[in-house]
């Protein structure tokens, strides 16, 4: 079974950089789609970037041309590189993993801990 650890979260300034990991143990990493979703403190969890099998991405609006998803099949790990943060970036980052993009976030996917990043001054 599939799990999945995330790292890399800290408290940074705002206009500063952080770059969260997320390792898979398990097999087959390289068929799963993969996805990055944060939630703040009373608000719901919302879906960051996603990343498929083949390497297709696709980002939230808030974030798009400030994080960059990514993925290295080797490591079993994927990535968000994310640039230029803002306070409203601050929330609890999950990573998920799902047999296809489709299905990532739903409860037949599977989810980490959570890493939490805080961008303030």
């Amino acid at each position: 079974q599939v799990q999945l650890v995330e790292s890399g979260g800290g408290l940074v300034q705002p206009g500063g950089s952080l770059r969260l990991s997320c390792a898979a143990s398990g097999s087959n990493f390289g068929v799963y789609a993969m996805g990055w979703y944060r939630q703040a403190p009373g608000k719901q969890r919302d879906l960051v970037a996603t990343i498929t099998a083949g390497s297709r991405t696709n980002y939230a609006n808030a974030v798009r041309g400030r994080f960059t998803i990514s993925r290295d099949n080797a490591k079993k790990t994927v990535y968000l590189q994310m640039n230029s943060l803002k306070s409203e970036d601050t929330a609890v980052y999950y990573c998920n993993l799902a047999i296809d993009s489709t299905s990532l976030g739903s409860p037949a996917s599977r989810w980490g801990q959570g890493t939490q990043v805080t961008v303030s001054s």
